[in-house]
């Protein structure tokens, strides 16, 4: 017989990552995916649960969100099929990631379409009205003696997935002065409701939908009006916005800001721009990748300490090549090479990166930031500016069971998705 899920768990001797604190020896006890109660392990008063995992030793973090990432093992989003993009759900739950969105980079019509179909019949495979993911294999046989008692040695889970909750659509409305590693040739200006019509979009009721633009292009203050209108999550980025161009954006309801000074004009002493007016404002989020590559680690410290860490979200902006070393790729449609985790194009930029939300969240803890602060950035501000941190990115009680086990190397040994244990092992 299959070991089935279970309705119950109980994760015992833990150190856990809260909202505001860490807890020392605390246990959890999950029912039908949600976390319904966190009390210390020295508590006489014991709870029952189908399944016991004791995780003496290690640390309890939020599961990570990753809201801006174009593919990961081979797959880019743009020319994936369900099954490839199961693919990178698998990888990405086996580096504590319980949630992403698929990003998209400028692209004839067509392949926006065949990408966003792909999105959809994977969203449609996920099981949205148990809160809990859909299983890639079956759970294997265990002892019956080992079913309602394992440590973190002992797991022998079923893979599972990380959650796909939308799309991120990075352009096609952003400035060509600003492209990055985006290709020219696709960038749109808007011209009206057609131009936002003619963009594919998933048709789970439950799904996000997220775009990245420069507010300056013609009509993107308009853009960002009906996005809003239609409540799509606007970012602003690929840009070269004054001031008083990103002031109207902000009102028009762009709140957030894309890898921040990535991609943007730099910060100039006579010029204000995007960098100086995301970090005056503190209405203002923004994302950044943590990989030590596109930011150096001392211009890190330099927006958290500017900016917080309520309003800064870690991203990878990971790209196909992720997860599979250094080497020469072909990804959208030129030559990508990868050297010691770094990615140059053909035409010498940076083209994304090659990192997990786990090594961003790494190096962060490495620059001495907190683990509180860092489970924010990693998963609770990017459930907030999803608009779905009532429901997932923090532990809390009443919260889904979205959650990933490290030990004192970093290494994930366990990811937690919807209560259902998903992977063990180490990265």
């Amino acid at each position: 017989m299959k070991d089935q899920p279970a309705r119950s768990l109980v994760l015992r001797n833990v150190r856990i990552v809260l909202p505001e604190r860490t807890s020392e020896a605390a246990n959890v006890l999950i029912e039908d995916g949600r976390i319904v109660r966190i009390f210390d392990s020295s508590s006489e008063k014991a709870a029952k649960a189908d399944s016991l995992i004791d995780l003496d030793g290690l640390t309890l973090f939020p599961g990570f969100i990753d809201v801006h990432i174009h593919g990961a093992v081979g797959v880019d989003a743009m020319e994936a099929s369900a099954d490839d993009l199961c693919r990178v759900s698998e990888f990405l739950a086996s580096a504590g990631v319980t949630a992403w969105l698929p990003t998209l980079v400028p692209a004839p019509q067509a392949q926006y379409e065949s990408a966003i179909r792909a999105i959809n019949d994977l969203m449609g495979q996920q099981d949205w009205e148990r809160g809990r993911p859909a299983r890639t294999t079956s759970a294997p046989d265990l002892p019956s003696k080992d079913r309602n008692s394992l440590n973190a040695n002992e797991l022998q889970a079923g893979r599972l997935r990380s959650q796909l909750f939308g799309v991120h659509y990075e352009g096609p409305f952003v400035n060509s002065e600003q492209c990055g590693a985006l290709h020219r040739d696709h960038f749109r200006t808007f011209k009206g409701l057609t131009d936002v019509d003619a963009l594919p979009t998933i048709n789970h009721e439950s799904a996000i939908h997220m775009m990245t633009l420069a507010p300056e292009i013609d009509g993107g203050i308009e853009l960002i009006k009906e996005l809003k209108k239609r409540n799509w999550i606007v970012s602003i980025g690929h840009t070269c916005a004054t001031t008083e161009v990103l002031d109207e954006a902000l009102a028009a309801g762009a709140h957030h800001m894309t890898h921040f000074m990535n991609a943007m004009t730099p910060l100039h002493h006579r010029a204000p721009g995007p960098v100086d007016w995301g970090l005056l404002r503190d209405e203002v989020t923004c994302d950044v990748i943590a990989d030590g590559v596109h930011l150096d680690p001392v211009i890190l410290k330099l927006i958290l300490r500017n900016k917080s860490s309520e309003r800064i979200s870690l991203i990878s902006d990971a790209i196909a090549a992720a997860g599979l070393g250094d080497g020469d790729y072909e990804i959208w449609g030129e030559k990508i090479s990868v050297n010691n985790g770094r990615t140059k194009n053909a035409r010498g930029s940076i083209a994304g990166s090659v990192i997990t939300m786990l090594d961003a969240a790494r190096l962060m803890l490495t620059l001495g930031i907190t683990e509180p602060d860092v489970a924010r950035m990693a998963s609770l501000n990017p459930a907030r500016l999803l608009g779905i941190d009532q429901d997932c990115g923090s532990i809390e009680e009443g919260k889904r069971a979205d959650l990933v086990v490290l030990d004192e190397k970093l290494n994930v040994r366990l990811t937690i998705i919807g209560g259902q244990r998903a992977v063990e092992g180490t990265r």
